[in-house]
């Protein structure tokens, strides 16, 4: 990993010694407001089979009801979580690009497949380039050009990095669940996100555009960094202690601002340099015409699949007899989704009857590979059930993640007395081809060890 810090070490003057949580002592009070959530989570039970008579009338049931509530508070918090992430992240259009690490923490496992504890990611423009969990504790690159620039001794330091990061956040949604007076039976959530957008110049260098270095708990803003006049920022109250102690923390401040001008913008470049052949490499569809089975016996769905294509602006047309079907006439479409080599794929599909003896035919337009093409059904069904299968199982892949985002549902703010998660999500840096001893001495600070919230 860089060195978050390349120059400064503890001889710098940087106390070595963890601030300890700061003590609220004193039990939660139940408020007018967390009577109506719990109200609310009663009226939610229903849906999933509990209503408030069922609820008192069995102690089995009761702790159904409770665990079904956590259950909802945990998917609640996690999607608030992903749409502060999603709504803060660094946007950008024309010929700006930017670099992004987001970092995500639970303050406990919540026993759901795919969401991990700890999760950390980096992003270019958008695309993921490499990934951490805390159930596999590696860093992986996840662009082939990624893995093919980048020697092993990066992704080991990486790993090494992020397995530190971990431990941090662990410390601090301690701390801030202490600080807030929050119950440790529940899930709580601590993010932060940080990255740096550049302009392209006609040189084809990058200069700074805008950084951003913040930090959200429980789905709302908690603290970040005012890049202008080099200060801390509270959003909220439970954040002006972690404010005026880093504020505190002269080189704190003026590394994240160096990093976010500077370190940041080198890397960007450099990512951008490394994927540059792959990321605007023009690549032409692939067109499969096949038939499924329908759930109608006397029906089949015949699919158009265009697969592998780059950018992914395209035309699709399934025809009959030389008519263009819409939706009047059942047409259904996958839109345009990601594949996982960077490219894209659609699939249209309309349910036809086995007897149809019209001719169809599928007409696929992508103008960056100059292509036109119109491939016509042969009325065979078999060739297709086939490919139709492993493209169902692609389809279900990019399926489960949407099926999450839609389960977890929405969240309370974090707080005082606050029933709900906290997400701690934190963006770092890339590793730095330059270690040496700067970066040694500087590993204290990167893994934020002695800054805590």
């Amino acid at each position: 990993m860089p060195s978050r810090f390349p120059h400064l070490g503890n001889s710098q003057g940087v106390s070595t010694t963890r601030v300890p949580a700061e003590p609220h002592p004193g039990p939660e009070r139940t408020t007018r407001n967390e009577q109506k959530e719990e109200e609310a989570a009663e009226q939610q039970a229903v849906g999933v089979g509990l209503t408030r008579t069922e609820k008192s009338s069995h102690p089995s049931d009761q702790a159904q009801f409770t665990n079904k509530r956590r259950q909802w508070s945990v998917l609640k918090m996690l999607l608030i979580a992903v749409l502060v992430l999603l709504g803060a992240q660094l946007t950008v259009h024309g010929e700006k690009h930017s670099l992004t690490y987001i970092y995500t923490a639970l303050s406990k496992p919540v026993g759901y497949p795919g969401i991990h504890e700890f999760t950390a990611m980096g992003l270019l423009d958008d695309k993921m380039i490499d990934y951490y969990d805390s159930e596999n504790q590696v860093k992986v690159p996840k662009q082939s050009w990624m893995k093919e620039r980048l020697q092993k001794d990066y992704w080991d330091k990486g790993t090494q990095s992020r397995r530190s990061k971990q431990q941090w956040f662990k410390v601090n949604i301690e701390i801030l669940m202490k600080r807030m007076r929050q119950n440790d039976s529940d899930i709580h959530v601590l993010q932060w996100m940080h990255g740096c957008v550049g302009d392209v110049q006609d040189d084809g260098s990058i200069k700074f555009n805008r950084g951003m270095d913040m930090y959200n708990y429980d789905g709302s803003e908690f603290l970040s960094f005012d890049d202008g006049n080099g200060v801390w920022v509270a959003s909220v109250k439970s954040a002006e202690a972690t404010k005026r102690k880093w504020d505190g923390v002269l080189v704190l401040k003026e590394y994240t601002k160096g990093y976010l001008e500077n370190e940041c913008i080198k890397w960007l470049k450099e990512f951008l340099d490394y994927g540059k052949k792959h990321l605007k490499e023009v690549s032409k569809p692939e067109v499969f015409l096949y038939t499924t089975k329908s759930r109608v016996e006397t029906n089949v769905v015949l699919n158009c699949l265009a697969t592998g294509f780059y950018p992914k602006d395209i035309i699709m047309q399934i025809k009959q007899n030389g008519r263009v079907l819409g939706k009047l006439d059942g047409l259904k479409s996958s839109n345009v989704r990601p594949n996982e080599d960077d490219t894209f794929q659609q699939r249209d599909y309309v349910e036809i009857l086995k007897s149809d003896v019209s001719t169809y035919s599928c007409r696929i337009i992508h103008k960056a590979s100059d292509i036109d093409i119109e491939e016509v059904w042969a009325g065979d069904s078999n060739t297709g059930v086939i490919i139709g299968a492993v493209i169902v199982v692609l389809l279900l892949l990019v399926g489960v993640v949407l099926v999450v985002l839609k389960m977890t549902g929405k969240i309370g703010g974090a707080g005082r007395g606050a029933r709900d998660i906290n997400v701690a999500a934190i963006a770092v840096p890339a590793a730095s081809p330059a270690n040496g001893n700067a970066a040694n001495a500087s590993h204290v600070l990167l893994n934020r060890k002695y800054f805590p919230l």
